[in-house]
């Protein structure tokens, strides 16, 4: 029995080889290249390379696979570190997002779907608004940071609505898992040499990339949200879902991440909500210890009356921003102030705070339009595809309450997602039709030739978009 199962698994691993030696020896010789061009430094250098590395190859592949861009780069979004060019702050999500974005725009398919149209012109609204800021607060980071805004929100979304178009959502989600999984064994790893010198705090993840707590909670968040709905086109056993999503929510839990927990607390009741059912009511039994962890943190901070911990922190920067804001309440002090004013030294931590000092009344309210509009768009699209990217995008919102919120990971990733789960919605109807199609398309009479028969792709009306929806 061993000797065939041995010789299959060779084979199998052989024939792997002969095509994946290539692409193995690209991505080596692109990543040395850069990192010895680069010369700025181990961790930048490295990290740099190694996006690059997958950039080429990726590139090297879209010949053939029109998306392999888009798809190669979905793991690069979970990476926040920096890329080491150039001066600004740029990240490795930014950079995978851009050239994801690149190739989605150029070679993804159209025209895109009513809801995802919806979408892009809910952002759009939000743009308007905060291009006032940008033109009375003329200084560089402001405008970069108003292009970046769109690129995190329509540009995630036209890339993740070219992977489920494409017939590529599956594999991108499971990318996306398998990254948050990584993510889940450093704070694991870290966790036990921490809990081993008796030190119970909060997990700051350094392997396989040193990530912020709050960072690490809230990516390691949107996957067992997307292991816990679980929509059935995913084609995933529960047997695998299951023990899944509790080792991702007690990662998040190790991290001490509130504003995850919490998101994800209310995601979950939300769809649980929604459901129905014996398992929906399990489900909202067991986000009562995560209610109560993050109750317990809460109080132990305030009873604490230490004025440097992270609650009372945030109570006075959210004073100074208050009074920030009334100084320019109408457009704000412009996006990214932060970086530029000396009397400003941190970013707002909460999302509505940080629209109004950033662009005044005027861009709040495009942003709560944005956010409102989005959320009733993403609700009234067929649960079997919009109740994943529902979740996603209202966890992100929920988590922006209680911190930062423009963070490039943290706001990309949620609308990735929603962009694949409304492709892959078109993707499914586009096929349901070409079945229905199929069966009473008229048979050739002998000898005559199909050719002769039209195209159903190329008769297809541009209303089956519509259709789908």
């Amino acid at each position: 029995m061993a000797s065939p199962l041995l010789t299959r698994a060779r084979d199998r691993a052989a024939d792997w080889w002969s095509g994946a030696w290539r692409w193995v020896l690209l991505a080596s010789g692109a990543g040395l290249a850069v990192y010895f061009i680069l010369e700025r430094g181990i961790g930048d250098s490295v990290i740099a390379a190694i996006a690059l590395a997958v950039l080429v190859v990726g590139a090297s592949l879209t010949r053939n696979v029109s998306m392999a861009i888009p798809l190669t780069m979905t793991p690069l979004l979970f990476v926040t570190s920096r890329v080491g060019i150039g001066a600004g702050e740029l990240s490795v999500s930014d950079v995978a997002l851009a050239a994801a974005f690149g190739a989605a725009l150029l070679l993804g398919e159209r025209p895109y779907s009513v809801p995802l149209r919806r979408l892009l012109l809910l952002n759009l609204v939000y743009q308007f608004t905060t291009l006032f800021t940008v033109i009375v607060n003329p200084y560089a980071q402001n405008t970069i940071e108003w292009f970046h805004a769109w690129l995190l929100v329509s540009g995630a979304l036209v890339v993740g609505w070219s992977l489920g178009r494409a017939g590529f959502g599956r594999a991108a989600l499971l990318l996306m898992i398998a990254s948050a999984g990584v993510l889940a064994l450093g704070v694991y790893g870290q966790a036990l040499v921490q809990y081993a010198q008796g030190d119970f705090a909060a997990v700051y993840p350094q392997w396989p990339i040193p990530m912020q707590k709050n960072t690490a909670g809230c990516l390691l968040a949107f996957a067992a949200l997307i292991v816990y709905v679980r929509p059935d086109w995913m084609r995933w056993s529960p047997g695998w879902a299951r023990p899944l999503f509790w080792a991702l929510v007690a990662a998040v839990a190790m991290t001490q991440s509130r504003q995850a927990l919490i998101g994800l607390i209310v995601a979950v009741v939300v769809i649980s909500l929604r459901r129905g059912g014996r398992r929906s009511a399990i489900a909202l039994l067991a986000v009562i210890p995560g209610i109560w962890l993050v109750v317990t943190m809460v109080i132990d901070q305030i009873e604490s009356q230490n004025e440097f911990n992270s609650f009372f922190t945030r109570l006075d920067w959210m004073r100074e921003v208050y009074a920030l804001w009334k100084l320019s309440p109408v457009f704000g002090h412009g996006l990214r102030y932060w970086y530029v004013h000396p009397w400003a030294t941190f970013q707002p931590p909460q999302a509505e705070l940080e629209v109004a000092a950033s662009a005044g009344i005027v861009g709040l309210a495009g942003f709560l339009i944005m956010w409102v509009g989005i959320l009733v768009v993403l609700w009234r699209v067929d649960p079997r595809f919009g109740a994943l990217a529902f979740a996603v995008v209202l966890s992100r919102l929920v988590q922006g309450q209680f911190d930062l919120f423009w963070v490039a990971a943290q706001v990309s990733i949620p609308f990735v997602i929603a962009g694949i789960c409304l492709g892959a919605h078109v993707l499914e109807s586009r096929r349901s039709h070409v079945g229905a199609d199929d069966a009473v398309q008229p048979v050739p009479a002998p000898g005559e030739s199909s050719d002769a028969w039209p195209s159903m792709e190329e008769d297809r009306p541009v209303g089956d978009a519509r259709r789908a929806d």
